[in-house]
């Protein structure tokens, strides 16, 4: 990781921290304020998600164009700088089914990477599970898909979402999204729990020195998934305009969209980012099981899912520009109906993204997240842990706050993770 990128990083870290230090005085927020807010917040970073995404499809045609240690440094930079507005625009997710039923299009992990390019012989050549393990469609103009022969000859935006991906019905064929650019630009990580991410060799896109072979067909690869991932951001922003699908499914009943952002915030702490992204790999000690694996990129992306969660409580954005904003707030609702559970949820909130900062600086300053989760690594886990039990805990108060707003029973993601450990051993 660069240090520009580390500065930029660092910064915004430090505008996120700054901006929650100054909350201004609203009048007591309605639901119906509150909901509207948090729409026209999740337009911004959706716009956000969109507009690094393009230049991550400029720097991507640079790459191609001119093949070189300093374009694919870009091209990475690029994509780091792009994860930040996506992961903060998560909390969105579980609340609501439109950007729910999406989001697999363009973060779904993990990855069977022998679906799309060549992998170390250590990776392996086959899977009882998935008949496309090593498929390589980067190297093969056709490939076998539900036992029929495909033509795989143009790799195009329409070939990767129609035909390639979750193809055979397998999870873990994914062939779209942040991490199959990732993969592509990283490459694999073979490093285990040792020090180091991905290491592809620019020459990989490069046709008149290539390496590894089909260079052609890699780059097409890898533009049709950067145009694909603007595409898909784009459908996002529009899903939440004014007249956008997700804006009336949300705004239609006020407390409903309360229940919305609360679900969000919940299933993301819980479930999803505590359980299936932490816990999963913490147990195992499992590098495969990190979020970012090839970019060594997930103690970041884990800290902006907690800037996100954080952000859809207390009404306060700072968008990719520097510009912030703010406005009625979930915050507001809870203080005055339950002042105590108010500073609870924000107390909880502040000391989870405490514990990510320190997860974050050690992964600058120390060592990686897949070292950190390593067998026997008595202080990195120790790190991981403590985010673990901070997104924990504020789940719980999350649970309590619903309730506070009589909200009903809301169904909050789980994970046997968490839940029933013994379970994942089996």
């Amino acid at each position: 990781m660069t240090t520009s990128f580390l500065r930029g990083a660092v910064l915004a870290l430090v505008t996120a921290t700054s901006a929650l230090a100054i909350t201004p005085a609203y009048a007591a927020a309605d639901a119906s304020a509150v909901v509207k807010h948090f729409v026209e917040v999740g337009h911004a970073k959706y716009e956000d998600a969109l507009k690094t995404a393009e230049a991550l499809d400029k720097a991507v045609d640079a790459l191609i164009a001119t093949p070189g240690e300093a374009t694919l440094k870009a091209a990475r930079e690029a994509w780091l700088a792009a994860r930040n507005p996506y992961q903060e625009s998560e909390v969105y997710r579980f609340g609501s089914p439109i950007v729910d039923e999406w989001e697999g299009r363009v973060n779904a992990w993990p990855l069977d990477e022998g679906l799309i390019d060549y992998v170390d012989p250590s990776y392996g050549t086959e899977s009882d599970e998935n008949a496309l393990f090593t498929a390589n469609v980067i190297a093969n103009k056709t490939i076998k898909i539900d036992g029929k022969d495909v033509d795989a000859s143009n790799i195009t935006p329409e070939f990767l979402s129609g035909t390639l991906q979750e193809a055979d019905g397998i999870d873990a064929n994914v062939a779209t999204g942040y991490h199959a650019i990732e993969f592509l630009l990283w490459g694999q990580d073979l490093n285990g729990n040792g020090p180091g991410a991905g290491n592809r060799p620019y020459t990989d896109y490069d046709q008149a020195n290539c390496t590894n072979g089909n260079c052609d067909r890699r780059a097409a690869y890898l533009k049709a998934a950067t145009t694909l991932l603007v595409s898909d951001l784009k459908e996002m922003v529009a899903n939440w305009t004014p007249d956008g699908a997700a804006t009336k499914h949300i705004e239609a009943d006020p407390k409903a969209g309360i229940a919305a952002i609360l679900t969000g915030m919940g299933s993301l702490s819980y479930g999803e980012l505590a359980g299936e992204r932490m816990k999963l790999g913490l147990l195992l000690h499992d590098p495969e099981e990190e979020h970012d694996c090839f970019s060594d990129n997930t103690y970041n992306s884990h800290l902006h899912d907690a800037i996100g969660i954080q952000a859809a409580y207390l009404g306060d954005y700072t968008r990719t520009d520097g510009t912030r904003m703010t406005g009625p707030s979930l915050s507001e609702l809870v203080a005055a109906k339950d002042p105590a559970l108010d500073k609870e949820m924000k107390d909880k909130l502040a000391a989870t993204i405490t514990a990510m900062q320190a997860m974050a600086k050690r992964g600058e300053t120390v060592e990686k997240y897949d070292q950190m989760i390593a067998e026997g690594n008595t202080e990195g886990n120790a790190v991981v842990q403590a985010a673990i039990d901070g997104l924990i805990a504020q789940a719980k108060t999350v649970e309590r706050v619903i309730a506070a707003l009589d909200l009903g029973t809301i169904e909050l993601e789980g994970s046997d993770s968490l839940d029933n450990p013994n379970a994942v051993f089996q």
